[in-house]
């Protein structure tokens, strides 16, 4: 097992979202590993309320196919240079977290579930971030498409929140600021007036 080389506050403030990766493959047991931790995220009442559909292997290859007959539907059109280039979007991260969550009828439980799993989310980021390999969480449209859930085993009633991509890096992107804490905290009990404030 890996000792955690990172503080949280480091893990928290040094992530990136990686969007391009190298091609390296992330190793099945290391993912594992992260998810096993990461499931320790706050849920109500413990209902963990999510399930993952994972490719890291030789199937990523068959999912390599599934995501290019969904979100290229032209590639037949395309030149094999040019298809080839539009697929690294996908090729080259070295695996894939489908997060999939209950949508219950009841407004309440499903965005506790929602943010339970959300949180699960950033986990398994911090987590891979502390293995050294970056990754990305997307909700392109295509998640909701028929073909795509199917094929996926996305049952009714489930809702797939996310494609994790991870993988291994080459350049670590810039950080983009983020606003300070003065800038979005507002005490309780102030009362915030804009003719005073001018």
């Amino acid at each position: 097992m890996k000792e955690q080389s990172l503080s949280v506050r480091e893990a928290i403030i040094g992530r990136r979202s990686i969007k391009k990766f190298n091609g390296q493959p992330v190793d099945r047991e290391d993912l594992m590993n992260i998810i096993d931790d990461a499931v320790w995220a706050p849920n109500h009442k413990n209902r963990e309320p999510w399930r993952l559909v994972v490719g890291c292997g030789k199937e990523i290859f068959d999912l390599h196919r599934l995501l290019r007959d969904t979100a290229i539907p032209n590639w037949k059109e395309l030149s094999e240079e040019a298809l080839e280039k539009q697929m690294q979007k996908f090729t080259l991260a070295g695996a894939f977290v489908f997060v999939i969550v209950p949508e219950d009828v009841r407004q309440k439980q499903r965005l506790e579930d929602f943010a339970a799993a959300s949180t699960f989310i950033q986990n398994i980021q911090l987590l891979a971030w502390d293995y050294g390999i970056g990754s990305c969480w997307k909700t392109p449209d295509y998640l909701d498409a028929p073909a795509f859930r199917e094929a996926i085993g996305a049952a009714p009633g489930e809702r797939i929140i996310s494609m994790l991509q991870l993988g291994y890096f080459d350049e670590l992107p810039k950080a983009v600021e983020r606003k300070k804490s003065k800038e979005i905290v507002t005490f309780f009990g102030s009362v915030q007036n804009n003719d005073e404030s001018e």
